[in-house]
């Protein structure tokens, strides 16, 4: 039944990701705005997750929204838990503000899903630029920062497996401090459910952990992305204990202050 379902969510997503699109390349060609294209996309992000209720039973739970910045002026860095592509669903879906995402130039080269984040302001990353690339992350990413985008990192990097630690880079720490804006980390339990590179997914509950806002303000991007992943860490194991059962590791997050 689990894979039947799974079969189910994926048709859904298939078919519905070709008028999504259209409908994106349709306004970006008669002129319409960057926001009106990031609310179409939107729109099919939240289609994605909200399905996966009925189709797959996986529903989410959520707290800590009262952490985010209620200032339309204000730009945040979001690092996330990078678990399964639930979250990069999931993410646009609940946020209050337009998101930016950081990825690879190669996702464009995706029919359809590519050329619709290609229509959006997102930053992606030319890796064979080498250092260069990344300076023009920080530029881009001020630039949606000082616009009141969000931009969202994974700074982990890819996708972990349930219960598992990958190497936190820097990244999204050193841009917060470039543009002088806070961070907020985000834990996500979605392995439980959609495993890495899974196709079967199996029903439950993720649950969505928004921490508290940290300043940049007089912090070293090691000193910050240490913080955030100090926070996330300790917050998977409290959200998904079975996970880390043989893990022994204890620590406290950041007060974000």
């Amino acid at each position: 039944m689990a894979f039947i379902r799974s079969v189910l969510h994926a048709l859904w997503l298939a078919i519905t990701v070709v008028p999504y699109t259209l409908a994106i390349l349709l306004v970006r060609l008669f002129g319409g705005n960057s926001q009106a294209r990031y609310r179409i996309a939107r729109a099919w992000l939240a289609l994605g997750v909200n399905s996966a209720r009925p189709l797959l039973g996986i529903e989410r739970r959520v707290i800590g929204m009262e952490n985010l910045p209620t200032d339309p002026k204000q730009g945040v860095v979001l690092l996330c838990k990078h678990q399964s592509v639930y979250e990069t669903f999931l993410m646009p879906a609940i946020m209050p503000r337009p998101l930016a995402y950081v990825f690879k130039k190669e996702l464009l080269k995706v029919p359809f899903f590519g050329w619709s984040i290609g229509s959006l302001d997102m930053v992606h990353i030319d890796r064979s630029q080498g250092s260069r690339a990344f300076a023009k992350v920080l530029q881009q990413g001020r630039k949606l920062l000082s616009q009141g985008t969000w931009v969202i990192m994974f700074p982990e990097g890819t996708r972990i497996d349930r219960g598992q630690v990958g190497q936190y880079k820097s990244g999204g720490a050193r841009l917060a401090v470039s543009a002088g804006v806070p961070i907020v980390p985000i834990a996500v339990t979605s392995a439980k459910v959609w495993p890495r590179k899974a196709f079967v997914k199996r029903p439950g509950i993720v649950d969505v952990s928004i921490g508290p806002q940290i300043s940049s303000e007089g912090r070293t991007q090691d000193e910050l992305m240490k913080m955030a992943e100090t926070w996330i860490e300790a917050e998977m194991r409290r959200l998904d204990p079975e996970a880390y059962a043989t893990d022994s590791t204890k620590s406290t997050g950041p007060t974000g202050k």
